[in-house]
């Protein structure tokens, strides 16, 4: 569905779990950092309103968009978490260079997962214009941080589930 037609902070507080036993990374591009610290600060506000502790939550900033991966990367090596999420924001130019960073971080994200088995998020706003990328930020289509934030309660918790759950030969 398209943030036009949505609120990005809209979500049922009932289909989150607790996060009180969960650790996370988070990798915030400094480029365009108007935008991207009102996402970090959605993030963070969403992850301590559902229980994660201050103390699991670890922070780094990289550059830009395009050393969102190697900054997950990074961290996954040196902080034992249960998902990393990369906030970031590649507004289109007159080139584009966009495509080719957005394009690069959703693929190095999905690699990182799979290779890792730990859900690294794709927070990365990809809007035509500024205007687009504060709406999306905390403006009137909520804030891209609060939903990776969701995300990555949601998939932690399920990779913890997986982990616990016995697996069945066959049909169930």
């Amino acid at each position: 569905m398209s943030s036009k037609l949505k609120n990005l902070s809209s979500y049922n507080d009932a289909d989150v779990p607790n996060a009180k036993e969960l650790k996370f990374g988070i990798v915030v591009s400094d480029w365009n950092s108007k935008i991207t610290h009102a996402l970090y600060e959605g993030c963070l506000e969403t992850l301590l309103k559902h229980g994660a502790l201050e103390d699991n939550i670890e922070v780094i900033q990289v550059p830009g968009s395009f050393e969102l991966t190697a900054g997950a990367r990074m961290l996954a090596q040196r902080y034992s978490s249960d998902a990393i999420i990369c906030l970031g924001c590649v507004i289109t130019g007159e080139t584009k260079h966009n495509e080719y960073i957005n394009m690069s971080v959703a693929q190095g994200l999905t690699n990182l997962s799979i290779a890792s088995g730990r859900p690294y998020v794709f927070g990365l706003l990809t809007p035509e214009n500024e205007q687009q990328a504060l709406d999306r930020a905390g403006g009137k289509y909520g804030n891209k941080g609060v939903e990776a934030a969701v995300t990555a309660i949601r998939m932690a918790d399920i990779k913890k589930d997986l982990g616990t759950t016995k697996s069945k030969i066959g049909y169930s």
